[in-house]
């Protein structure tokens, strides 16, 4: 069952949807079916009246009923009892404009999505190869593919969400390459990601050193290049064992880095993976760890299993946002506002008659 914060954004978002879509530009596909089952429907209610009726007057004389006295006024709030019905009437409509399957033609809109625009960086150096013990069946057991395979399973956590994301996926050693720009197709980075993880490719990756700053440093770059740092809902994932020779001659490059980072407002979440190491344990911690959260981010020892979830968990948590971008359609369906609207209405109706006396008292 999905968490109750993922159920309010998809009806946040069709509720979104339904408003910014103008009644002028639908288009009914399933009109004569939706006008047929009406009508079907109106038949069925008008007989069921009629027999109510019959049933009725057979049964007049047969009924006692106490006197209702002169004393006795009608109560103000007698009216009230009709309140779930007039709901169900005012549903309706609604449902038959879903029925009728509204469509737009071709449009162009300016859309929010829950998501972010996210950077997957993968240390693909010498210092992976460090076995990483692990119950999930993987290509082997080196600390790179536990490092892919928390990417992965990242990417499918907000796959199974109601996330719109952009991602992007940077492998890097001595250098930093773009594997995958940023996209909303999550097939594609997924595949990117599966090859990355091919151990024949890791053997060809030509770059064995490590230098976590030149993938932080591409994946700022791309955010620029994509014209995304002056916007909201950016964000960064490092996977990486954090050791990083070369650190404490880049302190001039760190610095700059984290100040990029922090003007263009890209939160850095490192997720560093090292078999038994907790925090502290790899001599690198302490400086990875004041520099992330420099960013706005997270730094966190997964050190098993267990603490690769946890961490995935919690960044997925961390990182609902939302992202505005340039939508094109073509024959898009419109009907999901307009089906909530009318299950909301029957829901409300259906609870008030269920829940509260008044509403099933004769006045």
């Amino acid at each position: 069952m999905p968490p109750l914060h993922d159920v309010l954004i998809a009806l946040r978002t069709t509720w979104a949807e339904w408003a910014r879509t103008p009644w002028v530009d639908l288009e009914f596909g399933g009109a004569r079916t939706a006008l047929l089952v009406f009508i079907v429907l109106l038949g069925i209610a008008t007989l069921v009246l009629m027999v109510s009726f019959m049933r009725r007057g057979s049964l007049r004389g047969k009924i006692g009923l106490p006197a209702i006295l002169p004393v006795m006024h009608r109560s103000p709030l007698s009216l009230v009892r009709h309140v779930p019905l007039m709901l169900f009437v005012a549903g309706v409509p609604f449902f038959a404009i879903a029925l009728a399957d509204p469509q737009t033609g071709f449009a162009r809109e300016e859309v929010s999505y829950p998501g972010r625009r996210i950077a997957l960086l993968v240390d693909g150096s010498t210092s992976m190869v460090i076995r990483f013990e692990s119950a999930a069946k993987r290509p082997g057991e080196s600390t790179f593919f536990t490092a892919v395979a928390a990417a992965e399973q990242f990417i499918r956590r907000r796959m199974n969400g109601p996330y719109r994301d952009l991602v992007a996926l940077i492998q890097f050693g001595n250098f930093a390459y773009v594997v995958t720009p940023f996209t909303n197709d999550y097939e594609n980075v997924l595949l990117s990601t599966r090859l990355v993880g091919d151990p024949a490719e890791w053997g060809r990756f030509p770059d064995w050193g490590t230098t976590i700053i030149e993938g932080i440093d591409q994946a700022t770059q791309l955010f620029r290049t994509f014209d995304f740092t002056n916007a909201s809902g950016n964000l960064m994932i490092v996977f990486t064992d954090g050791r990083d020779s070369q650190l404490n001659q880049q302190k001039a490059d760190l610095e700059r880095v984290v100040g990029d980072a922090r003007r263009w407002k890209i939160p850095v979440y490192m997720l560093r993976t090292a078999y038994n190491r907790r925090e502290g344990e790899i001599l690198q911690d302490k400086i990875w760890k004041s520099t992330v959260e420099q960013t706005g981010g997270r730094f966190y020892a997964a050190y098993d299993d267990e603490s690769i979830g946890r961490a995935l968990r919690e960044i997925d948590r961390l990182s609902p946002g939302r992202i505005e971008t340039r939508e094109y359609s073509v024959r898009r369906p419109r009907f999901a506002g307009w089906a909530l609207i009318a299950v909301g209405l029957w829901l409300t109706g259906a609870l008030l008659k269920l829940n509260f006396g008044i509403f099933r008292t004769f006045p």
